[in-house]
């Protein structure tokens, strides 16, 4: 398979719109080699297509292929969820943080479903405020450097969606837009940034030069929210 070529089947995409209908462990266990030859290997070729791209970014980049890392878990954790379906109906390719280690909650995406692909960069602040690299390290460089992010909307705004989240009496709440103001950061509990794709997108030949083509655009974003350690 070329480099630069689609990875991605539309078998992959069936396999998540079957999955959609059938959502209980028989069905899975019916399709588990199904699973593996269209979901699994495929997105470890997307993984293999795109490593160049984002090692030239950074060459920190995990490229190991690792669960947790590279790649989202199927099984849902289903302990405290009040939907109790036990597999996901999507996946993510993910390169995450490298000055992160395993704290990492920034960044570069590819998710895959039935019904939509989407690609980009994200951040979130998980757990405590004091604890969160999100909400300790970016409040700080908003205020330093007030018109990055008014540059970076302007450059992107036009190509890229962008939404952000706060909690509102306890629960997330999503807001339209780029998150520009100090005061926005203070209660920010989330960022992404993202081009919408139609799944048939991703089985043509030019996805993979689309996706670290949108790498490029996005990683100063990335670059801006992630750990002090991690340098462009």
């Amino acid at each position: 398979m070329s480099e630069r070529g689609a990875t991605i089947t539309p078998a992959t995409l069936r396999f998540f719109r079957d999955l959609s209908r059938h959502n209980h462990k028989e069905w899975m266990d019916a399709n588990r080699e199904r699973y593996r030859s269209d979901v699994v290997q495929p997105l470890r070729a997307l993984l293999a297509a795109l490593a160049p791209a984002a090692l030239k970014l950074h060459p920190g980049f995990d490229t190991s292929g690792r669960t947790g890392v590279n790649f989202s878990r199927i099984n849902r954790d289903t302990r405290f969820a009040n939907d109790k379906t036990p597999y996901r109906t999507q996946m993510y390719l993910t390169f995450p943080d490298p000055a992160a280690a395993e704290a990492a909650t920034t960044q570069l995406y590819v998710g895959i479903s039935a019904e939509s692909v989407t690609a980009g960069f994200r951040a979130y602040a998980m757990g405590s405020a004091k604890k969160s690299r999100l909400t300790q390290v970016v409040p700080p460089r908003v205020a330093s450097h007030p018109q990055l992010l008014v540059r970076q909307k302007k450059r992107l705004g036009r190509r890229y969606e962008s939404y952000w989240y706060s909690t509102e009496k306890g629960e997330w709440t999503k807001h339209a837009g780029w998150p520009l103001e100090a005061a926005e950061w203070k209660k920010l509990k989330g960022w992404v940034v993202r081009r919408k794709f139609t799944p048939s997108a991703a089985t043509r030949p030019p996805f993979v030069a689309d996706i670290s083509r949108l790498f490029h655009d996005v990683y100063p974003l990335f670059t801006f929210v992630s750990s002090p350690g991690l340098k462009s």
